[in-house]
């Protein structure tokens, strides 16, 4: 028990979480802080307060200060010995700022040991709130960072991603309008990933390579600031002002930044050289949790639909996000995020269960029914295949209305036609409401997969699963089908501690590695899969990819011209 330890933490919505593991990647301690169970003194509810009436969600920062002195505490109390602790990094929700004043810096390096964090830094804030990623009052500021480079591809172009209510530019130049004054205090501006960092060091912390993306405002393909962007986001004052608030962006994803502020070795009894590594955004560090290789797809299957996949190609498009990788150059991270995922596949559950007098929650007849129809629902190929989207909530991608649409497609006449339902409903529902959102995926992935062996048509080397709805094998065994996996379908269990995990890894390779060692070889080297993967379908079937590869023809029509359709 005298090996080097790292501290991963989680900066979420509703909980600051710490986890704690060795060289070999075992988790050895882990404690949480719930903010609306354990806080105190803040006005919340599931971690955030909110303004309905302009469309604001916002956090109060004192509150992860409070939560960072109660982890660190309960971490103390389950018997880490903080001196073993040799690197420190971590995972704070992607695009939320928070805004320092020019005294917050001197605070961060006189802090008192015998106190805490939340008394001493409360007013080393220009704005006490910090957006959430919830928010989404910046529909003007986002018409203006899509139309200020031309339109809305050329921003994904550079950005990785095209406005979005939630991406720190367009919030910045909300801030700059409705609290000028705070913005004239403002000496330093964070993400919640490097407010993390800056804590622990006890001076500002730069943006992680990765995190930086999910702002509006760093050009990728260049590696710099954007000066057009910069422009727009200062709104009424001068961008060499909002320049230096914003820092510099280290190119090395475990940048060392510095050893722990003298605070924590005093109060806690950390090694004076325990390194601060750059932190990253909640959803990169999900990808370092696997760690995820080339040509792996993670698919989460949750309420939402989020797909991520390590891609060495850069090829943004506004219906998707980019990123650049959290740890390793040249690679970049893939990301397509839908509203509708578990909800849609409920509602379809729910009327099968209805129709056959089975318990609501069950999702045996759903499961039966997924697998006993034929693909696209057609019980021979003189049949045409059944198509169709169900959106119980507005959609992103593609950016359509809350609303039920089907289709028959005849892939030898090229025909695509509309229909009410499908032919046996809701029996057939299930095969074509799970096959609709994977076929959506691979409709959106295919340019970046490549080959995984000789003879194979591009696809992903593995599928891997994660969510509620990857427990469900039948689900699993379609995502297969129509995403193909050469390796298979493997369903991923790292219960709710991916972010934290991730950022934990992160630290162990920062510190560990040797020169030029990546990210990939070192943890995949240490990572043990029969810990938290599972291989649960078979994946790529030739018969079934072909089938679906000429499905995608006449569900990118049926994308098109409902989107014609509502003015879209």
């Amino acid at each position: 028990m005298s090996g080097p330890l790292y501290i991963g933490t989680d900066l979420s919505t509703q909980q600051l979480k710490a986890l704690v593991v060795d060289s070999s990647l075992k988790k050895v301690y882990e404690a949480k802080f719930d903010f609306d169970a354990d806080a105190t003194g803040y006005e919340i509810k599931k971690g955030v307060m909110t303004n309905e009436a302009e469309g604001e969600v916002y956090a109060p920062v004192a509150l992860w200060l409070q939560a960072m002195d109660t982890v660190l505490a309960r971490l103390k109390d389950a018997g880490l010995d903080f001196s073993r602790v040799k690197g420190i990094s971590g995972a704070g929700m992607q695009h939320g700022s928070v805004f320092w004043n020019a005294q917050a810096e001197k605070m961060l390096g006189s802090l008192d040991p015998s106190q805490g964090l939340e008394k001493q830094l409360q007013d080393a804030f220009a704005h006490p709130f910090s957006p959430n990623w919830q928010d989404a009052s910046t529909q003007k500021e986002c018409d203006e960072f899509d139309a200020v480079l031309g339109d809305e591809t050329e921003l994904a172009k550079v950005t990785g991603s095209k406005a979005h209510h939630r991406f720190t530019g367009p919030q910045i130049l909300r801030y700059t309008r409705k609290h000028p004054e705070a913005y004239k205090k403002t000496h330093r501006i964070t993400l919640v990933s490097s407010w993390l960092a800056t804590i622990f060091r006890g001076k500002f912390a730069p943006f992680d390579i990765s995190d930086v993306c999910g702002m509006n405002l760093w050009d990728i393909p260049n590696g710099r600031w954007h000066p057009k962007l910069l422009q727009l986001a200062s709104g009424q004052f001068p961008v060499d002002e909002l320049r230096p608030k914003l820092g510099d962006v280290p190119e090395d994803g475990g940048a060392h930044l510095g050893s722990i502020s003298k605070y924590f070795v005093d109060r806690y009894g950390f090694s004076s050289d325990c390194e601060i590594i750059a932190s990253t955004g909640d959803n990169p560090s999900t990808i370092l949790a696997l760690p995820l290789r080339q040509n792996d797809a993670l698919v989460s299957l949750g309420t939402s639909t989020t797909f991520l996949m390590s891609t060495p190609q850069y090829k943004p498009d506004p219906a998707t996000h980019f990123f650049n990788s959290p740890t390793t150059a040249g690679l970049y991270m893939f990301m397509l995020c839908y509203k509708n995922g578990g909800l849609a596949r409920e509602n379809v559950r729910d009327a099968i269960n209805q129709a056959t007098s089975i318990e609501q929650n069950s999702w045996q007849q759903f499961d039966e029914n997924l697998l006993s129809v034929k693909e696209l629902a057609r019980d021979d190929e003189s049949k045409t295949m059944q198509l169709g989207l169900y959106f119980p909530r507005p959609e992103i991608i593609p950016n359509l209305p809350q609303g039920e649409w089907h289709y028959e497609y005849d892939p030898k006449s090229d025909k695509l036609s509309k229909s009410e339902k499908v032919r046996e409903s809701p029996k057939e529902d299930a095969r074509v409401i799970v096959e609709s959102q994977m076929l959506s995926l691979r409709l959106r992935s295919r340019e970046l997969v490549n080959s995984p062996g000789e003879g194979l048509p591009p696809q992903p080397r593995r599928v891997y699963v994660v969510g509620g709805g990857s427990r469900n094998k039948a689900i699993a065994k379609v995502a297969g089908e129509v995403l193909g996996g050469s390796d298979g379908v493997w369903k991923l269990d790292v219960g709710e501690n991916a972010c934290a995990l991730g950022s934990a890894y992160k630290a162990v390779w920062a510190v560990e590695r040797k020169e030029g060692e990546t990210f990939e070889d070192l943890i995949g080297e240490r990572w043990d899969e029969s810990q938290f993967a599972e291989k649960i379908a078979d994946g790529y079937n030739k018969d079934s990819y072909e089938k679906y590869g000429q499905a995608m023809k006449g569900f990118e029509r049926m994308e098109r011209e409902l989107l014609k359709e509502h003015g879209r």
